[in-house]
């Protein structure tokens, strides 16, 4: 059986807890702060984990996390 290739972008957004969720960080971080409301910022600190429909596809993308 051959070896199949990590998408190498999701490895680097996307983490398997131990009970097979999926982490990951929020959106809307990176610029134009300033426009965006304080608790919108401060709550996208936090991580997130991506929904049950997204699930099994960014397992997929990341086969041996």
């Amino acid at each position: 059986m051959p070896k199949i290739k990590t998408h190498s972008s999701s490895k680097k957004r996307f983490k398997i807890t131990g009970s097979g969720k999926v982490k990951m960080s929020h959106a809307f971080r990176r610029h134009r702060l300033i426009s965006k409301a304080r608790k919108a910022k401060k709550h996208h600190r936090l991580g997130a984990y991506a929904s049950s429909a997204d699930e099994a596809n960014i397992k997929r993308l990341i086969p041996y996390k």
